[in-house]
């Protein structure tokens, strides 16, 4: 019986602040990203470096002494989720200065096609999402956190809601 197994759309893990969780965390992304036939995707080395630099943030920023991060995948055919939750202050930005950290969420932003921070009761979740639907070419017509996708950029939606910073819209809205 060579039957293939299929994840199911939704994943999460619990990682310790640690700085061995940040290869952890690729391994685990990859990992589902296999098991959603995504591996093989055009958008997959960016999911990956995004899902590193989100978990580092959080590391750094966000996670107290003794507590831990939580990644959470999801995948709806078309567009790939990723979130952090942490339970530490404060709200992420991008920083434009030149100095040699401080840009991982620069990154964040030029490789994926959204991202954002909503607050939880304890904390933030910092999260990021991705065209990707698993046939190769551009999606005719997608829909995530209320906004629309057709073809070639966003075209309606409240898709900053909930958010608190670091919306960007793709194609310039």
């Amino acid at each position: 019986m060579n039957e293939t197994i299929q994840l199911p759309p939704l994943r999460q893990k619990f990682f310790p602040r640690d700085r061995r969780s940040v290869p952890a965390a690729r391994r685990f992304a990859a990992e589902t990203l296999a098991g959603w036939g995504l591996d093989g995707s055009p958008r997959a080395d960016d999911v990956l470096l995004c899902v590193s630099e989100l978990v580092t943030n959080a590391l750094t920023h966000g996670v107290p002494p003794g507590r831990q991060l939580l990644l959470f995948l999801r995948y709806d055919g078309r567009v790939l989720g990723v979130e952090v939750h942490d339970s530490g202050g404060g709200v992420p930005r991008v920083v434009e200065q030149r100095d040699e950290g401080g840009r991982g969420l620069v990154l964040v932003a030029a490789l994926s096609d959204g991202w954002g921070v909503r607050e939880r009761e304890l904390g933030k979740v910092v999260w990021c999402e991705f065209v990707c639907p698993v046939t190769v070419g551009c999606a005719d017509t997608v829909s995530a956190y209320g906004a629309t996708y057709r073809g070639a950029g966003w075209l309606t939606g409240p898709y900053s809601r909930g958010c608190t910073s670091g919306v960007r819209m793709p194609n310039g809205m």
